[in-house]
């Protein structure tokens, strides 16, 4: 049994995870942006660390002021939730190589099956069924623009790290790619660190 869990992570999943520890009478340390210094997580835990200022890149994806928080802390375990660090293998490592446990897969299984590029490789390489898309990550628009005349409209823009929705964009014809493409992976650079993208055919009524 754990004794103290840091939790990595804000809003309604740092809330989910804070109320299981609860009832395992496990002690928390909720980590904050100084945005989220007032928030329920933060007055609900039994600890709190600010790890940076309101933008997630310097904050809940500070991967050395996170770790840092755990070990001045006294925590003996990393809770990622979901979405930010999560999916992340790096982070995963870089936890397990600091004496802490990393509440969630093992960094080998994340980096086959969190990276969603990596995943359809995986999953082709078994001979499963995968919905059309390209065979890897797309690095530019014009790459972008070439696989979707063999791929077919409408198009969906999706990142390859985290989930829970963000960074995923539909072009419904050839004149929705751009913006879709850029936006995917903006979205995705400020959620999760990462402005990696593949793309799959959108499935409207599967």
């Amino acid at each position: 049994m754990f004794k103290k869990i840091l939790i990595a992570n804000r809003g309604d999943v740092a809330l989910r995870v804070l109320r299981a520890c609860k009832e395992m009478g496990i002690q928390t340390v909720i980590v904050h942006s100084t945005a989220d210094a007032e928030s329920m997580p933060v007055r609900l835990a039994d600890e709190s660390v600010c790890i940076g200022p309101a933008a997630a890149g310097q904050s809940y994806l500070n991967i050395p002021n996170l770790v840092s928080a755990a070990a001045v802390t006294g925590c003996d375990a990393v809770h990622p939730g979901v979405g930010f660090l999560a999916e992340n293998a790096d982070f995963a490592s870089i936890v397990q190589a600091h004496g802490l446990v990393f509440i969630g897969p093992e960094p080998e299984h994340i980096r086959q099956m969190g990276d969603k590029v990596q995943a359809k490789i995986t999953a082709a390489k078994a001979g499963l069924p995968l919905v059309p898309g390209s065979p890897g990550a797309v690095d530019t628009l014009e790459e972008a623009a070439k696989l979707a005349r063999d791929i077919g409209f409408p198009l969906l823009v999706k990142a390859a790290s985290g989930g829970g929705g963000r960074g995923m964009k539909v072009a419904n014809t050839p004149a929705d790619l751009a913006e879709a493409f850029s936006s995917a992976r903006s979205e995705a650079k400020a959620a999760f660190g990462d402005d990696t993208v593949y793309l799959e055919r959108y499935l409207d009524n599967p």
